[in-house]
């Protein structure tokens, strides 16, 4: 979420007051102290009602993060608002106040953990605390009846109240509401019930106001496009000729049963994978964060659908290990509490467990084919929150309320336009409610676009919001080399093309080494990017057979194979490196790294020098000062240092 600080802060602040989104200054009530070693913010809890309507005793103490507006007393305040439900949104404060850099220069931004979240009561279950136990609907059904009947006062509509009270007790006429995912819900709520106090919206990544569509129709209609986006300009030109299409063979080779593909674990073993059309679904929404992920899988569909399974068995194994978005902040009774309590899924409330699952399955399937094509209806239904809320018993009655227009405020809407999670078809119907919105279409990003655009585009867009400019389409780009599907892998050593200067085998050698580190690039990138990584470092498993493993000292290999019949063992650091070559195949040698940063050696009789261009291994031995950096990895303590990684990482697939 790297983002820029204007240097003109000042001068902006004035242009955001003339515009008219500005106000004078107000005392607040909100008792702040030190927070902690940050000078920055100040730190401060908040008591307010369980139930805001009073009619229930309880309280809840809802911990709040204040940034001070840098020019004057703000009466003004951004409020920005983590997703999930269940998502902790203090540790993203610093995120946030860089996201929007000179926007909070004339107001206050508060970051609050929402009820049930973070530091503000946290909710917790012993059925999600142990190791194993029942199965996951019985710990659902557990963790409502531990929660009592006060698991009914956390839903959107009680974080709402907790916000106009935080406005209240803070002292701001107006606020700006900054929602990412399921934030954007309950921003358009808030401002649906106190429009007469909202300033402006921000929503990224959005979810309607009637709530995510319970059956995944928008998400499933999204699956053909967005695999069609990932082969734009001829992408996949050497991949596949239709993505879609592969998905569909390899979906008709599971009708009754799932497929069993063999791959390579990150210690080398070698493992028989279980994948489903839900793993499959559950892949495609997990490359929601990831661009090399959309095109690894696009790479491994064709595979899978000409016969080689090794490719999806690692990708697979390796989205299971990295365990998708959710981290230790996230909060999964609260999830549930919110989720299952108010969704309007297509049952009974009243229903049984089974009833209900009856029920939606019926739902769905009265409904089109091809809204769930080329999946089916119960296999997006199998991904859906479905299968979990129907062991939920219900504390309260279903919301009874009609929908009130949103308000007319500045609003911009940021889709990316491969985000499968809340697809753009959403952003557009939220687009249609506020009238003179902004609706910015971000290509080549999924989920949360601010902190996934690696241009400028979203984050002009958001100044221009603010400084009464004008919102304008992000400029036509080509796809990012890392998000290109990479070739489909060799199936033996004497289908790879020499390298240039060389001949036969051990010219074939070559270019399976140059296809090897480049693969071992991409999968140490994926796995970063996917949170698989511990203070130990990245492991992963070659395709074919071994392991890798980035740590600060460098890349450790043993055995790693990418190209049947090869092997590559050894070790890459900054100033050293020494690469072995085996495998029944290939020319066995040894390349080390000589003075003048070249790889020299010999395979069998064959004299052998890479010189720096040599693509991965020698940008990471030492080429590239971006690579060298990216090695000093210790222990990534948050998504924004991993990906500030796997971003270096990925520069070395760069031509």
């Amino acid at each position: 979420m790297q983002r820029r600080l204007a240097h003109l802060a000042v001068a902006l602040a004035c242009a955001l007051g003339a515009g008219g989104l500005a106000s004078n200054g107000a005392d607040g009530q909100i008792a702040y102290g030190h927070c902690g070693q940050s000078n920055d913010w100040a730190c401060a809890k908040l008591t307010v009602p369980l139930d805001p309507s009073g009619a229930t005793p309880g309280t809840v103490a809802l911990s709040i993060r204040r940034h001070r507006a840098a020019i004057g007393e703000a009466s003004s305040a951004i409020v920005a608002l983590a997703g999930g439900p269940g998502q902790s949104a203090i540790p993203f404060a610093e995120d946030f106040a860089e996201t929007l850099g000179p926007i909070a220069a004339t107001r206050d931004l508060i970051v609050f953990d929402q009820r049930g979240v973070g530091s503000s009561d946290p909710l917790s279950c012993h059925a999600f605390e142990r190791g194993a136990g029942p199965s996951p609907g019985r710990r659902i059904t557990e963790c409502a009846e531990q929660l009592g009947s006060s698991r009914a006062y956390y839903t959107t509509a009680d974080t709402v109240a907790d916000i106009e009270a935080i406005r209240q007790a803070g002292g701001y006429e107006k606020l700006v509401l900054y929602g990412t995912s399921y934030g954007t819900k309950v921003a358009e709520e808030y401002a649906q019930r106190y429009p007469q106090h909202v300033e402006a919206l921000v929503l990224d990544s959005v979810v309607p106001p009637a709530g995510p569509n319970t059956l995944e129709q928008p998400t499933a209609a999204a699956v053909p496009r967005v695999l069609r986006q990932v082969c734009d300009g001829g992408a996949c030109r050497t991949v596949t000729r239709e993505p879609v299409a592969d998905l569909a063979r390899v979906l008709a080779r599971m009708p009754r049963s799932p497929l069993r593909v063999r791959g390579t674990t990150p210690t080398g073993s070698s493992e028989t994978v279980t994948v489903t059309p839900e793993d499959l679904l559950g892949i495609l929404l997990s490359g929601d964060f990831s661009g090399p992920l959309r095109a690894d899988f696009v790479t491994a569909l064709a595979a899978q659908a000409r016969g080689d399974g090794a490719p999806l068995a690692r990708l697979e194994m390796t989205v299971e290990a990295g365990g998708g978005e959710e981290g230790e902040d996230f909060d999964v009774p609260l999830y549930y509490a919110t989720t299952c309590e108010e969704q309007s899924f297509p049952w009974r409330r009243t229903s049984s467990q089974r009833a209900r699952v009856r029920e939606a399955t019926a739902a769905a399937r009265a409904l089109p084919a091809g809204d769930f094509a080329p999946f089916t209806a119960a296999e997006a239904l199998g991904v859906s929150d479905i299968p979990s809320c129907s062991y939920w018993p219900y504390a309260g009655e279903a919301l009874q309320q009609a929908p009130s227009p949103l308000p007319a405020v500045p609003t911009l809407i940021l889709s990316g336009a491969d985000d499968l999670r809340t697809p753009t078809s959403g952003a557009r119907e939220v687009q249609q409610q506020i009238p003179g919105s902004h609706l910015l279409v971000v290509p080549y990003v999924g989920h949360s676009v601010l902190g996934e655009d690696p241009t400028s585009c979203s984050s002009d867009a958001l100044q221009a919001l603010f400084a009464s400019g004008v919102v304008k389409p992000c400029k036509a780009r080509p796809e990012p080399v890392a998000d290109r599907p990479e070739t489909l892998p060799p199936r033996r050593l004497g289908a790879v093309p020499s390298a240039r200067r060389y001949h036969g085998r051990a010219g074939r050698t070559v270019s399976a080494l140059e296809l090897t580190m480049g693969d071992l690039v991409r999968q140490l990138v994926l796995s970063i990017e996917l949170g698989d990584f511990s203070p130990s470092g990245v492991r992963v498993g070659g395709l074919r057979s071994g392991w890798a493993r980035l740590s600060s000292t460098g890349i450790s290999f043993h055995d790693y194979s990418y190209v049947p019949g090869m092997t590559l063992s050894g070790f890459l650091r900054r100033e050293t490196a020494a690469l072995f070559i085996g495998g029944s195949e290939a020319v066995h040698g040894t390349l080390r790294l000589v003075g003048d940063r070249r790889l020299r050696g010999a395979l069998g009789g064959t004299s052998v020098q890479l010189p720096a261009t040599f693509g991965p291994a020698a940008a990471i031995v030492g080429a590239d000062a971006a690579a060298g950096s990216a090695l000093d990895l210790g222990h990534p303590a948050d998504a924004r240092r991993a990906r500030l990684l796997a971003g270096q990482l990925s520069r070395l697939l760069q031509p």
